[in-house]
């Protein structure tokens, strides 16, 4: 359910995001053609996946040089673990569960970095490769994951409790508990994030921005942050993502 609705959201905003950037494109027609114009600033959302999860970037961007930006970005995306593995719950509902988690995390990132252009476009057509670095901190909140227990009585009330692996087998287990189930129990993890990216644009404007956007992210957790109990809790996570921008221009 957890990440269902961070899912759903991203669903959303990507939609308001790609209808209003349709909106745009039918105001551009007679600028936005000149290769010459230097944009001072821009502004982008990013809705990416990465191989632990998915989110949203929003990134804003000035020009220090023809070829160099100083940029700002915050970011928010589900943080899950390799080893998660969902299994279907003993109920006729049929509710899926993720056995052994002990906590669903959530990363909120913000990041100072710089972009510098490796090949500009030659033609409106042609496509802009990029590259930045960025660093800063990032605060993971790790909210308690709680499961659902059949009663053993027939007219008993079904129990959410917090998942223990000493405690609760497969087989008593009928699914996984609502998203507001340990949310006074949340805890803050402190870290710090530092990503590299290649970035493909491809806008058929200058003054909009549309690219395709790779990269790597490494965050570090002074404090072990725990996800699964069968697994350690890590204080080094490194992930690869790949994801689209949208965005514009102005001077």
């Amino acid at each position: 359910m957890f990440k269902k609705c961070f899912f759903s959201l991203c669903l959303v905003l990507c939609s308001f995001l790609l209808n209003a950037q349709e909106r745009a494109t039918e105001f551009y027609d007679e600028e936005g053609t000149n290769l010459n114009v230097l944009y001072r600033n821009d502004q982008s959302i990013k809705a990416f996946v990465n191989t632990r999860g998915f989110g949203l970037l929003f990134r804003r961007c000035k020009h220090q040089t023809i070829k160099t930006r100083s940029f700002y970005e915050f970011d928010i995306q589900s943080l899950n673990s390799l080893k998660e593995v969902s299994s279907e719950g003993i109920a006729e509902t049929k509710n899926n569960f993720v056995f052994g988690k002990l906590n669903s995390v959530l990363l909120l990132r913000g990041a100072l970095g710089i972009q510098n252009v490796i090949f500009s476009k030659a033609s409106i057509n042609a496509v802009e490769v990029r590259y930045s670095f960025s660093f800063g901190p990032t605060l993971a909140f790790a909210k308690p994951y709680y499961v659902k227990l059949e009663p053993l009585e027939p007219l008993d009330q079904p129990e959410f409790v917090k998942f223990d692996s000493e405690k609760y087998k497969t087989e008593s287990i009928s699914g996984r508990g609502g998203i507001f189930y340990g949310m006074d129990e949340i805890v803050l993890y402190p870290a710090l994030t530092s990503k590299f990216n290649l970035s493909f644009e491809y806008a058929p404007y200058t003054n909009l921005i549309r690219a395709i956007e790779t990269g790597i992210s490494i965050d570090y957790f002074p404090k072990a942050l725990p996800i699964m109990a069968q697994n350690p809790a890590e204080n080094l996570i490194v992930t690869f993502h790949v994801g689209l921008v949208f965005g514009k221009k102005w001077f």
